[in-house]
């Protein structure tokens, strides 16, 4: 089991790892948010139900379930949706310091969701990466509308990671996924239907956008988004969380590399980025220590 543990810890590096890149896709994509979602999730839906007929595994869950996947699915649209758009209003650097929040929000929602008692260090981890979220918003204000909705794009994503730590120990990740994905999926597409969107120029996809579409849709999303749900078998959804707060350590460096003087911040935005990086460390350090004291 603690093999297990290793190598879902080190294998959830390489997903926070492609997940960084979502971001840098985000912004390479020159679709409006709500449309670039409905392609990444119309994509992936796709590609998960290639992979589950071809493992010929079974799709039927209890109705109660099914329920809680459909749920799961507008829940994770709607981080994505309020993701791109914290892109597309502020930056990538932005975004992905902010989505760190989650770790505080997690450490409220476990509790409540896994009726457990409230452990004091992920707590304390959770609002040390406020502090540093803190430090991002009071030097870089022009950007509050894009914080604003990354912090909620973060309260998702841990109300998310929540409520999928309950599936993921009993159910398989594939069929979870195309639940969820083709759930997103569907709501998505009828709130488009209505408001008239698919039009002529919706369909209308420049050969990059596409081509950024299937990496985001196939590696980032279909792959990542279902390994994530199998890792969540032996690791804690806070500890997913956490873990999670690398993503903006790896998406920064990715957009300074790529995009430039567009991605450059103040120095203390680094001083708060760094805040969450250590704060990641710290609980590795901790739960490592409580792992080796009480075996």
């Amino acid at each position: 089991m603690q093999n297990d543990n290793l190598k879902s810890y080190l294998h959830l590096h390489v997903i926070v790892f492609i997940w960084g890149f979502t971001a840098i896709l985000g912004k390479l994509i020159s679709l409006e948010a709500l449309d670039l979602v409905w392609y990444r999730m119309l994509f992936a839906s796709v590609i998960m139900t290639f992979v589950v007929l071809f493992n010929k595994e079974k799709v039927k869950v209890p109705f109660n379930i099914l329920v809680g996947f459909v749920v799961s699915g507008i829940i994770i649209a709607a981080h994505w949706l309020t993701f791109y758009q914290a892109i597309k209003v502020s930056n990538v650097s932005i975004t992905l310091a902010c989505l760190s929040t989650g770790a505080f929000f997690a450490s409220i929602l476990e509790p409540i969701i896994h009726k457990r008692k409230i452990i004091w260090y992920e707590l304390l981890f959770g609002v040390i990466v406020v502090v540093g979220l803190g430090i991002i918003f009071n030097v870089e204000t022009k950007y509050k509308t894009g914080i604003y909705l990354a912090v909620s794009s973060a309260f998702l994503s841990a109300l998310f990671s929540v409520i999928n730590g309950k599936y993921a120990k009993e159910y398989d990740p594939n069929i979870i996924s195309l639940y969820e994905l083709s759930s997103g999926f569907f709501f998505i597409s009828i709130y488009l239907f209505f408001a008239g969107s698919f039009t002529p120029a919706f369909f209308a996809l420049s050969i990059n956008d596409l081509i950024w579409l299937f990496l985001l849709s196939s590696i980032c999303t279909a792959y990542a988004f279902s390994a994530s749900v199998k890792v969540m078998k032996f690791l804690s959804p806070f500890t997913v969380m956490l873990t999670i707060n690398l993503e903006p350590i790896y998406g920064i460096i990715l957009a300074l590399l790529i995009f430039k003087d567009g991605e450059e911040m103040t120095p203390l935005f680094y001083v708060g980025a760094l805040i969450i990086l250590a704060t990641v460390i710290a609980n590795g350090i901790v739960k490592s220590y409580k792992k080796l004291t009480t075996n």
